[in-house]
């Protein structure tokens, strides 16, 4: 059913979260591995390894000498704060029909802290992209991502600015985002972001303040994101370790 590629794993992973989210599966039982091998036409290690990643996320849940269920609770779980995705995917896993708009896209010099997270020199030529991320004509999410201009490799335009920041830097500056290292911030939205996302500027906001790097650790981006707490909620689940 799948073409083989390095992403097997997650394609499964997906497919079968899918039919867990559809309630195709009787009574919340999983079936074997043998049985979704086969069904999937691929190897009962991608099956296992996909339903370990199901289990870590909190999908399913294996009870010993019963079988492997669904849990529904974990279904409330609608974004990993440990994988990147885009905003318009959070967006529609909480149920929202999103839009994406440019709001800013120029050149800045490189500020201290800009010039320190990314080894780049003060002063240095910087690409800020400014984005809103929408719900209807609702804004809930502000992003500002800034990067090295001299990281460009193609002629790019406002079009592509509203690609995931991961799509616009693979596109237009052969660059790879490995991952990033985030804080996560909680501060007042003032005046500002306020505006911008259409609430008081005393509003509590969460926010993440991230640095991005390729896959040789290299900085290539400084990111931030904040959210409307009314409109979108995150939510992990804690376990015990064993």
């Amino acid at each position: 059913m799948f073409k083989r590629s390095p992403s097997l794993t997650e394609q499964t992973k997906q497919y079968i979260k899918e039919r867990i989210i559809r309630n195709e599966f009787a009574e919340g039982r999983i079936p074997s591995e043998h049985e979704l091998a086969a069904t999937l036409g691929v190897s009962r290690t991608t099956i296992r390894d996909a339903l370990a990643r199901l289990e870590l996320e909190g999908a399913i849940v294996r009870k010993q000498g019963a079988g492997t269920f669904v849990n529904k609770l974990g279904l409330q779980i609608r974004s990993r704060l440990e994988e990147i995705w885009s905003y318009e995917e959070v967006l529609r896993a909480h149920g929202y029909t999103p839009s994406v708009r440019v709001l800013q896209l120029k050149t800045i010099p490189a500020s201290p802290d800009t010039s320190a997270l990314l080894h780049v020199k003060a002063g240095e030529p910087m690409l800020l992209i400014e984005k809103l991320f929408l719900e209807d004509e609702n804004p809930v999410i502000l992003t500002q991502n800034t990067l090295p201009k001299k990281l460009l490799r193609h002629k790019f335009d406002a079009e592509d600015c509203q690609r995931p920041i991961y799509d616009f830097i693979a596109h237009s500056c052969d660059q790879q985002l490995a991952y990033y290292l985030s804080d996560i911030v909680p501060l007042l939205a003032g005046a500002e972001i306020g505006k911008l996302l259409q609430i008081d500027a005393q509003t509590p906001l969460l926010s993440f303040a991230e640095v991005g790097y390729n896959p040789d650790n290299r900085p290539i981006l400084q990111s931030a994101s904040y959210f409307r707490d009314d409109l979108l909620r995150f939510r992990i689940m804690r376990r015990q370790t064993p």
